[in-house]
């Protein structure tokens, strides 16, 4: 797993790597079941206290994307296919959703340009979770629509 941390961000390191974890489930490059760096690899790897590395990780737990176990190390316990979202969940997020849009519209993001960033945004995670099991199919791809087909050359020129 890939992780890039901006050091000179507002953004505390934890919070950071929780959002790209996080990003990461979405865009269907973890699922269910997928282990992550133990957080003492995962601090030696970016070069920080892996107390940092364990309160993200103790974030994405108590947010109940995370199994932590210390001989299996960290699992991801849910993706996008997993089904609903647990309880309180859809009230959290939009209370957070609200708030993020109200701090784009005080500082004058219009509603149409916030549409706007919210589709691109949305646009970049996988479209469907019926899709993200599909076999063959790379992480976080488009699913191909005509399988088995592969371009002939030969009608390009």
């Amino acid at each position: 797993m890939i992780v890039t941390l901006d050091l000179a961000s507002e953004i505390p390191i934890y919070q950071q790597i929780r959002d790209r974890v996080v990003e990461a489930i979405a865009a269907g490059d973890l699922r269910e079941g997928s282990p992550l760096p133990s957080t003492r690899q995962l601090a030696v790897d970016l070069g920080i206290n892996f107390h940092t590395v364990n309160k993200a990780y103790d974030l994405l737990r108590h947010e109940g994307l995370l199994r932590l176990n210390r001989k299996s190390g960290a699992v991801v316990v849910r993706d996008p296919g997993s089904g609903p979202p647990g309880p309180g969940f859809v009230d959290d997020w939009e209370a957070r959703l609200r708030t993020l849009l109200a701090e784009a519209i005080a500082q004058g993001v219009r509603g149409p340009e916030t549409l706007g960033h919210c589709r691109s945004v949305l646009t970049s995670f996988k479209p469907d979770p019926e899709t993200s099991h599909e076999p063959g199919r790379e992480p976080g791809r488009e699913p191909n629509h005509e399988p088995n087909h592969e371009p002939n050359h030969e009608e390009t020129e």
